[in-house]
């Protein structure tokens, strides 16, 4: 025990001799820079085409398959869509092993296998690969397509399609490409209701014939496996893979504006501003710029410390973020773009905010100390990045197929650390074009659109064109609409009350039950209120039968769980708890407390907009008077629920399709069951 000790001390004393003799007002020297060895791969090829490269490395007990098609992109024209079904068809079970078998022994394996439209991937434990590479080689050559299943991934393309149509997040990502790039050019065409609809089976089985294919494919194979190992296994996997003819669309070439514009499209129920700065840039990975261009663009937006980020979000508080980025394609036009999200009232001091930073990075050189910080953290980014087994593959496919020198990832740390100011500022003004931005906003018109009118930059303004949804031209929208004389939030309520049943009628219902379904990126929820005339509340949301939320209100204080932890409700919102309780709530509104905002389109309908409280206005048809939408603000941002499809019960209307969305996610319940005055236990509120 005293030698146990006397080892202690000894090290206690030697650890204060070494922290004495640091002097901590000096930086530590760097180390030498380090290289990067990715492996070089074992490469073969088979006799139908495809390229297979072995990556070993034996430090996890791993293995994955990750395959490419280095085809070039094609446009899918009234069959858009086409790709994304091949997508989830594919992996589906083959023509020898069911769906549900096939994913039951993935799951049991604890592997994995996942398709894209020209493109794979799996991995497992390395003890697993003999089997897995079976599984995957067999989905892959003998894919499953069938009838059913195409109808049932059809009508959730369809759903995705149809929640996008009120995201301003989905409509910007639209528009920005079809601007961009135009309706025909693959890269510009967008998917319809319509294009999914007029994809056939057939279409399907050609997608498949047409472009996966080993002609211009890549396996990497990179983990715990010996070459020669792969080498049999693959030969054996993927023989039977029959090469052909590779279809090739005609090349669109889009072209740049002649002059800086901003791009408006309207949607009125826009709670923040999509905003988008972008312009066309030819670059490919093999150019000698693409290493200045990734430092460029880092200190630009690609990093949280980046002009752009630091601008919009520190200094004015205008966004959670602000990015940029400059993609490489050997065969297309590549783009810069600029973007982020920011408050209706802010999107014109944005614009400006997010040009300057352009205009900066392409006037005045870089810092030496923002150089240093850039590279020091893209780097760090980038030797982290070689822990994933992906990366790896990515990496020597790229040698492969975008021409690029043996030693291209050995020399990268070299390559980054060589970019100099005046390289960052030279290609900031090639591939930065702030003369032929093309502004792109998706906003609420009635908020943003005339200070947009009234942006100027370097003494110049900046013209506004009008778009629809689809990017097709308009004439600019109105978006200021008169109330009509006479009419007030005492007659908006009283249209709304004639127009569901009535004041008497309304009075003999004394409780609403409502049951209703809704379905979400394939999970079903189900949803059940309960509403009394003595102003209780209850609700009840389930997933596979098991509460997920629910929420209890007694007409004086309430509780609500949420994944099993109950609390009850604040004294903060209890007042609208009280006023929100009822079965008609406007029945109950104060006219004077309520007030008449202005008249906006709600999925091209003219609504008024009656503030109620607060947080919360609600929407009602000019023309039926029925409420269509309600619009309540919490601190996770702006809910918004629809109402549709009214039906009459016992001489009352009620509507049958409710539409809850939250921030991008949104969620349809139909209404299977509505009773008045029955289903209420004496328990319901307690």
């Amino acid at each position: 025990m005293k030698n146990k000790i006397l080892i202690i001390i000894a090290f206690f004393v030697i650890s204060l001799s070494i922290t004495a003799q640091i002097d901590r007002s000096k930086m530590p020297v760097s180390g030498p820079t380090p290289t990067i060895n990715i492996g070089k791969p074992y490469t073969f090829q088979l006799k139908n085409g495809l390229t297979v490269l072995v990556v070993e490395n034996n430090k996890l007990p791993r293995v994955s398959f990750s395959l490419s098609m280095d085809n070039a992109s094609h446009a899918e024209g009234d069959k858009a869509g086409v790709s994304s079904l091949v997508a989830t068809l594919l992996g589906n079970g083959s023509k020898t092993i069911s769906k549900d078998a096939f994913n039951e022994e993935i799951d049991f394996l604890g592997a994995s296998i996942n398709f894209g439209s020209e493109s794979g991937y799996a991995s497992s434990l390395s003890k697993y690969t003999n089997r897995i590479l079976e599984l995957f080689s067999d989905a892959a050559l003998n894919p499953n397509f069938t009838q059913e299943e195409l109808d049932a991934e059809k009508v959730k393309l369809i759903e995705g399609i149809k929640s996008g149509e009120n995201s301003a997040a989905a409509v910007a990502s639209r528009v920005n490409d079809v601007l961009a790039y135009g309706k025909n050019h693959p890269y510009g065409e967008y998917i319809t209701e319509e294009t999914i609809n007029n994809v056939s089976l057939n279409d399907i089985e050609s997608f498949y014939k047409d472009y996966f294919k080993p002609n211009n494919a890549y396996l990497v194979i990179s983990g715990d496996i010996k070459a020669k190992t792969a080498k049999k296994l693959i030969s054996k996997a993927f023989k039977k893979w029959t090469p052909s003819t590779i279809s090739i669309s005609a090349n669109l070439t889009p072209t740049d504006l002649e002059s800086s514009e901003i791009d408006f499209i309207d949607m009125p129920n826009a709670v923040q501003s999509e905003l988008a700065i972008m312009n066309l840039a030819q670059l490919k990975m093999a150019d000698e710029d693409h290493f200045s261009a990734l430092i460029a663009n880092y200190i630009l937006g690609g990093a949280f410390g980046s002009y752009l980020n630091m601008n919009l979000r520190e200094e004015h508080a205008y966004t959670y973020g602000a990015r940029s980025s400059l993609s490489r394609n050997k065969r297309q036009v590549a783009q810069f773009i600029a973007s982020t999200k920011v408050r209706n009232m802010v999107t014109d001091s944005a614009v400006v905010e997010m040009l300057k930073e352009i205009k900066r990075i392409k006037t005045t050189p870089v810092s030496d100390e923002d150089l240093k910080n850039a590279k020091a953290k893209y780097l760090g980014s980038f030797i982290m990045a070689l822990e994933n087994p992906r990366t790896i593959a990515s990496y020597a496919v790229n040698i492969k197929t975008q021409k690029l020198p043996e030693n291209f990832y050995e020399t990268y740390i070299a390559k980054i650390n060589a970019v100099t100011k005046e390289d960052i500022q030279r290609v900031a003004n090639t591939y930065f074009k702030l003369d032929k931005a093309r502004i792109v906003i998706v906003g609420k018109g009635s908020e943003v659109a005339n200070a947009l009118e009234n942006i100027s930059f370097d003494g110049k303004k900046i013209p506004v064109k009008y778009f629809d949804k689809y990017a097709n031209a308009i004439e600019k929208p109105v978006f200021e609409i008169p109330i009509p004389d006479g009419v007030t939030a005492a007659t908006v309520m009283q249209k709304y009350i004639d127009a569901i049943g009535g004041k008497e009628k309304l009075k003999n219902v004394k409780s609403v039950v409502v049951t209703a379904k809704g379905e979400m990126q394939g999970m079903t929820f189900d949803l059940e209120t309960k509403t009394t005339a003595d102003n209780k509340f209850a609700m009840d949301l389930k997933m596979a039968g098991n509460s997920m939320s629910k929420q209890v209100f007694d007409g004086e204080k309430g509780y609500m769980v949420m994944q099993g932890q109950k609390m009850d409700i604040p004294a903060t919102e209890l007042k609208s708890y009280k006023a929100a309780s009822y079965p008609f709530p406007e029945m109950h509104y104060q006219i004077d407390s309520i007030s008449l905002e202005k008249i906006e389109i709600v999925d091209g309908k003219k609504a008024f907009a009656i503030k109620v409280s607060k947080n919360m206005t609600n929407f009602y048809d000019m023309e039926s008077g029925l409420k269509i939408k309600q619009v309540t603000t919490t601190p996770m941002g702006e809910q918004a629920l629809g109402f549709e499809n009214y039906k009459e019960i016992e001489g009352v209307q009620f509507p049958y399709l409710y539409k809850q969305a939250f921030g991008p996610q949104s969620v349809e319940f139909i209404v299977s069951e509505i009773k008045i005055n029955s289903g209420i236990g004496k328990n319901d509120f307690k």
